[in-house]
């Protein structure tokens, strides 16, 4: 705990990061608030649905184009503008959706499909990258590369526990409100955390324009064209050109990781209940998940408190192949209990998976592209999550559960695999996550 307790005594570390967590507050409490207020605006869960889907695939497709503003223009030339936008558009859906239902108005199906899918989708292609914005800050706060993995598993931690209180409080809104102030509330939460953050005095990286176009392509005179005269040059200009190529595979590497365990989240939400109502206990299934969110908690704040001496590359694909095996051998438990004690073990390597894709992602980056780095592995573990909830629903019913299990864990040991080669393969590298 000391240790997490430096972290935050680090030099406008607490303040930046209370901004952060404000503004990220809202994505917890955004979906659920969306639902209830678009089925009770139009009275069509179909409506709700996708409604929620068009806001999520904007703000998950897009993200690494956000991240590449912000690298490029700096939060405050950037990430303000579209939290304004962002706001002003949830502002826009709580306010159609509240006159739709409020005293007098004519219904629910007074409310056009068409238009709140619309305002959805808008809002989330302007959905603030606040998560990557606030680990290249962490970066920029923690140069020592042990503390800079705890100040990630500190945030990563965070940003689970916000995922869980923002239903909550959405919970404790629409006892006293509508729906349709949980949108409004989410509109306010961004806005104001996106601000504060944006004031931080922690300077930002912020990638200089025309770099390297302005560079003068000109051959020194008295050079000529012929045998062994471009020889040095040549690798020079070889090594140049792949060198970026060289990033993006690394950078492949996390991306890869953190899809792998997208899917396995995403597939395991369903066979959850899926178990749950084969053992006739379909009210467990929020113990479990509750068990599995747990587990992860713990895994992230173990995972920051350890000094590592292996190196970040390796140790994310021997923390993928456990969380492979622990989901296969969760399908073989006898009963409910054992079962949620298998999801705990699980979700212990949950958040380490993805704390050290982050870091991998950080290290491999240039300082001035940290953010879109940042956004490529979360994207990635969204649209993982996407892909393996619609998949396990083609499975469910139709293979034995246990064997489903066995194919959830596949894309994990798969990543393990194609991880572990890389970096054999690679050999030893300069890996800034690599602590002692």
């Amino acid at each position: 705990m000391s240790s997490y307790a430096a972290v935050l005594r680090t030099p406008h570390a607490a303040r930046t990061f209370g901004a952060a967590l404000l503004g990220r507050l809202s994505y917890g409490t955004v979906s659920l608030s969306l639902v209830l207020a678009v089925k009770g605006a139009s009275g069509s869960f179909a409506v709700a649905g996708t409604t929620l889907a068009l806001f999520g695939a904007t703000s998950v497709v897009l993200s690494p184009v956000r991240a590449a503003l912000v690298d490029r223009y700096g939060p405050r030339r950037a990430l303000v503008p579209m939290a304004v936008l962002y706001a002003v558009l949830l502002a826009a859906l709580a306010v159609v959706t509240r006159e739709h239902t409020g005293p007098g108005t004519a219904g629910p199906a007074d409310t056009s499909g068409a238009l709140l899918g619309a305002l959805a989708a808008c809002a989330g292609a302007c959905t603030p990258p606040l998560g990557p914005t606030m680990r290249t800050l962490w970066g920029q706060l923690m140069p020592d590369r042990r503390m800079l993995q705890r100040a990630y598993s500190l945030d990563g931690v965070a940003e689970e526990l916000l995922l869980v209180a923002g239903p909550l409080l959405v919970g404790v809104l629409v006892a006293y409100a509508e729906p349709a102030a949980g949108v409004a509330v989410s509109a306010v939460l961004v806005l104001l955390g996106t601000v504060a953050l944006a004031l931080s005095p922690v300077p930002f990286p912020v990638r200089s324009a025309g770099a390297a176009s302005a560079r003068p392509k000109v051959r020194p005179k008295g050079r000529r064209k012929g045998w062994g005269s471009g020889r040095g040059s040549g690798r020079k200009r070889a090594r140049r050109e792949r060198a970026p190529r060289t990033a993006v595979r690394r950078l492949g590497q996390p991306v890869l990781a953190a899809a792998g365990v997208g899917l396995c989240l995403g597939g395991l939400d369903l066979l959850v209940i899926a178990f749950t109502e084969q053992r006739h206990q379909p009210g467990a299934v929020a113990w479990v998940l509750a068990a599995l969110s747990a587990g992860s908690a713990v895994g992230g704040l173990a995972n920051g408190a350890v000094s590592w001496r292996s190196a970040a590359r390796p140790r994310l694909a021997v923390i993928c192949a456990a969380l492979g095996l622990a989901l296969a051998a969760a399908g073989l438990a006898p009963n409910v209990y054992a079962f949620g004690a298998a999801a705990a073990v699980a979700g212990l390597f949950v958040s380490p998976a993805l704390i050290t894709a982050y870091l991998i992602a950080d290290e491999t980056a240039a300082p001035d592209a940290r953010t879109q780095a940042g956004a490529w592995v979360n994207t990635a573990v969204n649209a993982g999550m996407s892909g393996g909830t619609a998949l396990v629903g083609l499975l469910v019913g139709k293979l034995p559960l246990p064997l489903c299990f066995v194919l959830v864990a596949l894309p994990a040991l798969f990543c393990a695999a194609a991880t572990l080669r890389g970096a054999d393969r690679r050999g030893p590298v300069h890996d800034a996550a690599e602590v002692s």
